[in-house]
């Protein structure tokens, strides 16, 4: 059980300012961006405009980044998700900003995550199919700079998607 004085932090944002009402429109807009106020309004049990004024310091602190549409992979034929652990050589702050660098603008690359243990990175990367994903690995990711071995361990399937960040 935690303390009721325990507190998080999140860049400085002390998520306990959050009453209910703000925590029910984040969750609502996780589950639909594009919900109209008016719906939002009604679903949280707030009149229109303390809602909008709401959702408008929600986004100017910095709760909500943005707003996104979820693709389908299935229709976008992306039907190969690797995660490829990086492992660095040799360990130089220049050569490793290098590569976070240029990884941003590959769009194959869907995410990338600092990590512990026996790798530096951890990649998730989408393909159309494995022999794809074979000819990004020798020609796109071989070739980035520090890249010293890739580990790639494919997904057999999605048990469950991500679908929002909780509200601890």
């Amino acid at each position: 059980m935690i303390n009721s004085n325990f507190y998080h932090f999140y860049e400085g944002i002390r998520l306990e300012q959050l009453d209910r009402f703000d925590r029910a429109i984040l969750s609502l807009l996780q589950a639909d961006g594009r919900m109209p106020v008016a719906k939002l309004a009604e679903k949280v049990g707030l009149s229109e405009t303390p809602c909008a004024r709401r959702l408008k310091r929600l986004e100017n602190e910095g709760y909500i980044e943005g707003y996104r549409a979820v693709l389908s992979r299935k229709a976008l034929q992306i039907g190969v998700t690797v995660f490829a652990h990086v492992r660095f050589s040799p360990h130089l702050r220049e050569v490793s900003e290098r590569f976070e660098r240029e990884i941003q603008g590959i769009e194959r690359i869907v995410s990338c995550h600092i990590i512990s243990g026996s790798a530096d990175f951890m990649l998730q990367i989408a393909a159309h199919d494995i022999d794809e994903y074979s000819l990004f690995m020798r020609d796109v990711l071989r070739q980035l700079p520090g890249v010293a071995s890739v580990e790639s361990i494919l997904s057999l399937g999605e048990v469950k998607p991500f679908t929002g960040l909780p509200l601890l």
